[in-house]
């Protein structure tokens, strides 16, 4: 059998064709099927782009009502899952590994069957279903490891101001709501990345759908992937203030370290998420907002003198830990919020892998001893 051996990471390699939508890094600009992710999160709401990666379309008025009406009233959980939930929270690990355990038992709940054993009609329901009950899994597991009772959906608030609701146990500010709302739909999809691409593996073995958002979860959960916005805004406190930004950025740089919140795998300009998310942190206002405006400046004016030719900038974590302190959001909870959106975006590439039975299969290159090696005698006692 003939191989191609693929760069290390599978960096700029084409797997597959999607019509979900894709990332131009060295233009600073990804889209979502035929718009762009970031018009969409200016002029559109959540269940909108919702609507769009599941059917390829934005909805009239009649397909948004009746959609929204649909997916608002999946948002309560099975009573099965909900009683488990105070034992899935005491294990202490957190929302979004608890999410995991939450996904399973949700999906043996609601009887998902293998996307390969069933019609475009059911997936398409089992995704909805999920891709609904997720911010009430995130916000019950939460308030549960807290102390605190869960709060219920509710079906009359869009889907941010619903999370923000089962959250904080109070209706959200208009304004907030919709700044959370906009963070959402601008990380919904964003490429082939390592949780999408894992999502889309499992997906391709034929598994439930429950079992391909494990999947993705696990790989969110690594910090190198969805685990940043909160380590981005642990910066801005360790920096402390003005005066001390050059010689943190310095020490941190020449000892090789990764400054949280700069630099993309695949953008070598602005990435158009944070310069969204700044425009929304700035109409906020106030010293976070002006103390992260200066540290962004002083990063990127470092990193240019320390390494020239790199084109490093601020990437979605650095402002979305900015807007969700802002909001209001405990730091804990910045990646399970993250997942909260971009649960739309798995549930989307799963039914597209699904729809093609052909099981995901690379290879790699052994470089272990060279085999076939005698097998030593056991020694004897």
């Amino acid at each position: 059998m003939s191989t191609i051996t693929a760069p290390r990471g599978l960096a700029g390699v084409v797997v597959t064709d999607t019509g979900i939508g894709d990332v131009r890094g060295r233009e600073g600009f990804y889209h979502y099927r035929q718009y762009s992710a970031i018009d969409l999160a200016q002029a559109r709401t959540f269940e909108d782009v919702w609507y769009l990666m599941v059917h390829g379309e934005l909805p009239g008025t009649a397909e948004r009502t009746g959609f929204t009406a649909r997916t608002a009233a999946m948002r309560r959980l099975p009573a099965e899952v909900r009683d488990a939930l105070p034992l899935i929270a005491r294990a202490g690990s957190g929302p979004l590994a608890g999410l995991r355990t939450a996904l399973s038992l949700l999906g043996a709940s609601a009887g998902f069957r293998p996307v390969y054993d069933i019609d475009a009609g059911r997936r398409t329901a089992d995704a909805l279903t999920v891709c609904a009950a997720v911010p009430t899994l995130l916000t019950a597991l939460h308030r549960i490891g807290r102390g605190l009772d869960p709060v219920e959906p509710r079906d009359d608030l869009p889907y941010a101001a619903n999370y923000l609701y089962m959250l904080t146990g109070s209706e959200p500010d208009p304004v907030r709501a919709r700044a959370v709302e906009q963070y959402l739909i601008s990380t919904v999809d964003h490429g082939f990345n390592a949780s999408t691409f894992t999502a889309r593996v499992i997906a391709s073995t034929g598994a439930d759908m429950a079992a391909c958002l494990v999947g993705a979860v696990g790989a969110l959960s690594g910090p190198l992937h969805g685990g940043a916005p909160s380590r981005a805004l642990d910066t801005l406190d360790a920096i402390g203030s003005p005066d001390r930004i050059d010689a943190w950025v310095r020490e941190k740089v020449t000892a090789g370290e990764r400054i949280m919140g700069f630099g993309h795998a695949v953008y070598r300009t602005e990435d158009p998420r944070s310069r969204m998310l700044r425009g929304i942190a700035q109409q906020f206002g106030g010293p976070l907002v002006d103390f992260a405006v200066q540290v962004e400046e002083r990063v990127e004016a470092i990193l240019a003198e320390l390494k020239p030719g790199r084109e490093l900038h601020t990437n979605v974590e650095f402002y979305a830990g900015v807007v969700m302190e802002l909001c209001g959001l405990p730091r804990e909870m910045f990646t399970p919020t993250f997942c909260a959106a971009r649960v739309v975006g798995w549930s989307a590439n799963i039914l597209e892998q699904a729809a093609d039975s052909k099981i995901i299969r690379p290879a790699a290159r052994y470089v272990g001893p060279p085999p076939p090696q005698p097998v030593p005698a056991a020694v004897r006692s």
